[in-house]
């Protein structure tokens, strides 16, 4: 029996066996006739970051498992991404080593990676080069736009300037008006700071200070500008910077007690997208800190890969991570779009056109919205997250970027909602009180001096051998110490020389090395593109021009210089040429034109030129030669007045022409005015740096090695004059001037306002007026243009010359020739009728003595015939 069921369940066995044996041979069978008729198209790709990173090994994990996820749903695309990765070692050559090994040996057609900016555009530049896409994980720069970069795609956020806006909105919703900006020293970074003042700006939050972290700092230089930044009374940072150098920042700021009650602290999504990659050292350095964090959508796919990561890898989902596993997807589908449309043969070889059908990819991914819009992913909405005890953070409120412009369009100064309350380091509720000045609180300002004395007088340094200490004086400086004191609040002012040029000065406030520059700076629109300026301090900001008074050493002949030649020659011409043409008119009927000839030649010469002094006594007896003199003498008045004024000015002061030959110009070094003046067409130029050596360029001037005239500005000038008094007279320039000497502050400065008003006051009581007299020595001088004398008046532009009177003396010579035509027209006219009239009487003579004679004839005929 039980033989029996044995061989029964045998038999079954065996046609099952058979059965399930049959149907895997059909399975392999299909699933090789599918791999003949479905041939996958292979497209390699370069997978570039810093394998050793944690952020790197977390992006790598997701991109491995976006190709898995998407070819596992999209089982049937004929195309299959196969990913190439390489290791950056976290440095931008090693990158661009990497990026041109999967380029030449694997022959990728896409690069995703890059997960610096450096490194973006090292590798922006290659991938326009060779025409193939590449995919940045780094966050967004101004550099690296699709416009400049066409075969570049960035697939992060673009946090910068919308974030900005909101931790400037949120600070000003504190009532906190300044603030301490802490920033990455690279070139990167550098570019967003003025867009990030700007945003403060607009708050009307002023930015006390720019402190500058490179990621080469120690630990030890880290502590030193922390404690520098505890000097100043601003206890709420802003802190924009990347994973290394912010680690480091956050970790000694700890050990120096700035994480402690009284402080605030922002981070930027630089910062906060970051922090699952942080080591957990810095993570307990963060209590208290409020950051802005791009938003990512909680949903049950994002979970899952979360929860995968976890399992098979150990490592937690970061933002970059999400953005890198949609960014795989699109590259996927753009493949299989490329391919469907039929226009590639074998793989992709087009690259413009798959950076076209990336930027066309539009899907609901893990990040939400996946889209490009003008090369930029969408992505408007943060959240503002507070970072509780051991690193935890929780959402306060979201700050959405579409939100924020429309509410400024309607002038709403807060588009977030906090939806609890903050606490802030040392787990105060109330975060650090806003930079209130008190009686008894005082503002510690370190200002920039020049450190040399190029002009003394405005600003003076002077070392006390005993207390190796500088004393610093000049109009400059006891001005603003004059305004500090008359200020509502006390503040604390520390001078330190500095030794560069002015504009490297005016830099060095910008960039936060001071609070302010003090000194004979000009106020310049250049300038004032870097830092706010006070009103000027200084009376007026033209320039003039200072040249020698060489009034003793006039030549005896300047009478004669007011003229040039061609009008000399011209003039006495028309002199003679008058005095001939009344001589001809007025010589037949007027006795006192006739005479010898001697006596004709004097009284036309005497005539003529004594029209010169309106003193001629001739009486004119025919109209034709009135009018010509009438003519004469409004010529004879032009220039005269003309040759009065120019001879005046000539023998007042000395001019020195703008555009000589033959001369040089002397200006201060570095002055701000230099640009306008060597656009003027002298000679040359020469650079001088103090008074004596003006005094000494003048003195020699431009045949013996120095110049013909000084420029500069007033103040200068002035100074000069007043130190070698007599010597010297100066003209303002109408060229393009500056607007005085003014304080330097930090763009966004209450100071600037506040000691404006000062110096306002200080002006209208005249108490800056004397301390101008009193370290400048200043005496009224003429403004009056200065002439020096040329040899060659050709050149001089104050010379009168033909070409001014060409129009006089044509109406004189048209006067002269149409009197003369009249009086010769009337002259033969008058002869004609002379002749006319003899010629008729000649004639009735001649008829009346031929009718006498026929007459005799006719009696005498008669008479023989009567004999």
């Amino acid at each position: 029996m039980e033989t029996r069921n044995w061989e029964k369940n045998s038999h079954i066995i065996a046609v099952l066996f058979t059965v399930i044996f049959s149907s895997l041979i059909v399975q392999c069978v299909a699933d090789d006739f599918n791999n003949i008729t479905h041939h996958k198209d292979e497209v390699h790709v370069g997978v570039v970051l810093d394998m050793g990173s944690k952020e790197g090994k977390i992006v790598h994990s997701c991109i491995s498992m976006a190709v898995s996820d998407f070819y596992q749903l999209h089982n049937n695309y004929t195309t299959r991404l196969l990913l190439h990765a390489r290791d950056s070692k976290g440095k931008p050559l090693h990158a661009l080593s990497a990026a041109f090994d999967l380029l030449d040996n694997i022959k990728v057609e896409a690069i995703i990676g890059a997960q610096t900016r450096r490194e973006a555009k090292f590798l922006a530049e290659l991938g326009d080069k060779t025409e193939v896409p590449v995919i940045s994980l780094s966050e967004p720069s101004s550099y690296l736009r699709s416009n400049k970069h066409p075969f570049f795609i960035q697939s992060t956020q673009d946090v910068e300037s919308c974030q900005f806006k909101g931790i400037s909105d949120m600070i000003n919703t504190f009532k906190w008006r300044d603030i301490i900006l802490i920033y990455e020293d690279t070139d990167f970074a550098r570019d967003i700071i003025p867009y990030m003042v700007d945003s403060f700006h607009e708050n009307d939050i002023n930015v006390t200070y720019k402190s500058a972290i490179s990621d080469s700092y120690t630990d030890d230089n880290v502590v030193e500008e922390l404690y520098k930044l505890m000097d100043f009374q601003t206890k709420v940072f802003v802190v924009h910077m990347s994973e290394a150098p912010v680690s480091k920042l956050l970790i000694n700021a700890k050990k120096v007690g700035m994480m402690s009650d009284g402080y605030a602290w922002f981070v930027t999504a630089s910062t906060m997208n970051l922090v699952s990659s942080v080591d957990s050292s810095v993570i307990g350095s963060m209590q208290g800190l409020v950051g802005f964090k791009s938003y990512i959508p909680a949903t049950k796919d994002l979970q899952n890969l979360a929860l995968r990561l976890r399992r098979k890898f150990s490592i937690e989902l970061s933002v970059y991570g999400i953005w890198a596993y949609d960014s795989i997807w699109a590259l996927a589908e753009a493949v299989e779009r490329a391919r469907d449309y039929n226009k590639l043969v074998s793989g992709i070889k087009n690259g413009s056109l798959l950076v076209e059908e990336i930027l066309r990819s539009r899907f609901l991914g893990l990040s939400g919205n996946f889209q490009f819009i003008n090369g930029k992913l969408t992505s408007n909405l943060f959240e503002v997250v507070n970072v509780k005890s051991k690193g935890k953070t929780r959402r306060v409120g979201f700050w959405n970027c579409s939100t924020e412009e429309a509410n400024r369009r309607r002038h709403i100064s807060s588009a977030h909602d906090l939806k609890e309350p903050i606490i802030w380091p040392g787990g105060s509720l109330t975060g650090p009180r806003g930079q209130v000045m008190s009686s008894t609180s005082k503002m510690k300002l370190r200002i920039g001096v020049p450190g040399h004395n190029k002009f003394k007088g405005f600003v003076d340094l002077i070392k006390d051998p005993q207390t190796n200490l500088t004393v610093f004086s000049g109009f400059c400086i006891e001005a603003f110490i004059l305004a500090i004191r008359k200020l509502p609040y006390p503040v604390e002012v520390e001078f330190i020389p500095y030794g560069g040029t002015y504009n490297d000065l005016v830099y060095q406030v910008y960039l936060g090395n001071f609070d302010g520059a003090v000194g004979d700076i000009s106020i310049t629109w250049e300038r004032s593109l870097y830092v706010d300026f006070t009103i000027s301090h200084t009376n007026s900001g033209s320039i003039a021009m200072v040249v020698p008074n060489q009034g003793s050493k006039r030549s005896m002949w300047i009478f004669l210089r007011p003229l040039a030649v061609d009008l000399w020659i011209t003039t006495t011409g028309f002199f003679i040429l008058t005095g001939f043409v009344v001589w001809i008119i007025e010589h037949p009927i007027n006795q006192e034109f006739q005479g010898s000839s001697s006596q004709q030649i004097g009284t036309v010469l005497w005539f003529t030129f004594s029209t010169l002094v309106f003193a001629h006594r001739e009486k004119l007896l025919n109209s034709l030669s009135k009018f010509v003199v009438i003519v004469w003498v409004f010529v004879v008045l032009i220039l005269t007045n003309s040759y009065t004024a120019t001879l005046t000015s000539m023998m007042t002061v000395q001019q020195i022409q703008l555009n000589p030959k033959g001369n040089y110009l002397g200006y201060q070094l570095d002055s701000p005015i230099q640009a306008s003046i060597f656009s003027l067409n002298f000679e040359g130029f020469k650079p001088y740096s103090s008074l004596e050596e003006y005094a000494e360029a003048l003195s020699k001037g431009s045949k013996h090695g120095g110049v013909s005239a000084i420029v500069d500005e007033i103040p200068y000038i002035k100074k000069f004059v007043a130190k070698y008094p007599g010597d010297y007279t100066v003209k303002t320039v109408p060229m393009s001037n500056t607007n005085g000497f003014g304080y330097a502050f930090q763009k966004g400065s209450s100071l600037v306002q506040d000691i404006s008003k000062e110096l306002s006051k200080l002006k209208e009581a005249g108490e800056l007026a004397v301390l101008e007299k009193k370290w400048t020595c200043s005496r009224a001088y003429s403004e009056e243009a200065l002439l020096t004398p040329s040899d060659d008046s050709a050149n001089d532009p104050h010379v009168l010359r033909l070409d001014c009177f060409r129009g006089l003396f044509l109406i004189s010579g048209i006067s002269s020739a149409l009197a003369l035509l009249l009086f010769f027209s009337l002259a033969i006219k008058e002869k004609m009728e002379f002749l006319k009239y003899r010629n008729i009487v000649q004639l009735m003579a001649l008829l009346q003595s031929v009718r006498k004679y026929l007459s005799n004839n006719v009696s005498d005929g008669n008479n023989y015939t009567s004999t």
